[in-house]
């Protein structure tokens, strides 16, 4: 007979862990995944965020949704910012909500660059390391739109760029965040800054692969500061591949060298997204990481139950981030304890705004079992 003692903890998806200053109860965390349901014009969080990161704090560690930085940094429709005094307070209701639930919260700061769309900035064009259009696809309020050729940053804007993440992390932890996790994956702004393709600069921030590096490395550094100890996290996406981003092998050089040098800074964890994340995870694409980075690990792209155990069993992670499964599972953490089914969301929910498939998936019951 199977005992709860056998089902429960015996799987080290259910081990607490520590990542950096962060004390995790498992090793299973809620991944950002943006759900535009920010439905209003200052794009703070509602009610609404209240109830769905309530819903989800049995994860380990639960990390937001990407949110905005600064209104510069907008590029999608109904994200939240942590810009302004009412997202603060907003976001303080969230916190104050997991916090009473036992659930520990980071919030990641999002800028979107040359990724964005002059729809999503009053018209104005968006900024980027150089002048070279991205090739993505920018979502608006009348829907997708093919990004323009953006207008390259001047050394003003990268410092004030960098004081706005600054600000933000700052805001982040008078809002009651145990931490917050810096936005460096997929088509955005950070990364066009360290794909050789898309910065062409010639100052000290391009020109060469340290130099491309420096822009993140600045705002790693300017994030930990409101935090006393290891209180900011990365996210990083080296395989990502789309427009003008190839997951080649001189891509992956780069992220080698990025990733040990994050040693030198104050990282509390480093969170890397996979090659597959549809499909079965490659544990040597992340082993390939794990022995440059000497901090905390997790690992994201294609993962399971079965998978996630197996990627920290074999030293491979310290703990694995599910997205889509926490969307329509906000009881992941019980199912996995369980071994029971998960359920399976609906992709045209996913941003349209209301209550229907954010934050009315059921817990699994007993007869569920």
């Amino acid at each position: 007979m199977t005992t709860i003692q056998e089902t429960a903890l015996d799987q080290p998806l259910l081990r607490p862990a520590a990542l950096g200053d962060l004390r995790l109860p498992n090793r299973v965390v809620m991944a950002p995944a943006t759900r535009a349901r920010a439905a209003n014009d200052d794009l703070v969080p509602t009610e609404m965020h209240v109830a769905y990161y309530a819903q989800r704090a049995g994860a380990g560690l639960i990390v937001t949704e990407g949110t905005w930085v600064s209104e510069r940094a907008i590029g999608f429709v109904g994200v939240p910012g942590i810009y302004s005094e009412a997202q603060v307070a907003a976001w303080r209701r969230v916190t104050g909500a997991v916090h009473a639930l036992g659930g520990r919260i980071v919030l990641q700061l999002w800028h979107t660059g040359a990724a964005s769309h002059p729809d999503n900035l009053g018209g104005e064009r968006p900024a980027g390391p150089s002048a070279i259009d991205p090739g993505e696809k920018s979502f608006t309020a009348t829907g997708f739109k093919p990004t323009v050729t953006p207008r390259e940053m001047t050394a003003a804007d990268i410092e004030a760029t960098i004081e706005d993440h600054r600000t933000a992390s700052a805001n982040a932890h008078r809002a009651g965040f145990d931490g917050v996790e810096v936005h460096a994956i997929g088509p955005y702004l950070i990364p066009q800054f360290l794909n050789p393709r898309l910065n062409h600069r010639t100052d000290a921030y391009g020109g060469d692969r340290a130099r491309r590096h420096r822009f993140l490395l600045e705002i790693i550094d300017a994030v930990a500061a409101p935090w006393d100890g290891r209180g900011a996290g990365v996210r990083l996406s080296p395989y990502w591949a789309s427009g003008l981003f190839q997951a080649d092998e001189e891509t992956l050089a780069d992220y080698d060298a990025l990733v040990q040098e994050l040693n030198d800074h104050p990282v509390a964890y480093l969170h890397l997204r996979g090659p597959n994340p549809a499909g079965d995870p490659d544990l040597d694409a992340f082993a390939r990481y794990r022995r440059r980075f000497g901090g905390p690990l997790i690992v994201n792209g294609g993962f399971g139950r079965e998978t996630g155990n197996a990627a920290i069993e074999a030293g491979v992670a310290d703990a694995v981030s599910f997205a889509r499964p926490f969307i329509a599972n906000p009881d992941l953490v019980t199912r996995f304890a369980l071994r029971r089914d998960l359920a399976e969301g609906d992709p045209a929910t996913y941003y349209t705004g209301g209550a229907q498939g954010y934050v009315d998936y059921p817990a699994s019951t007993w007869q569920d079992a």
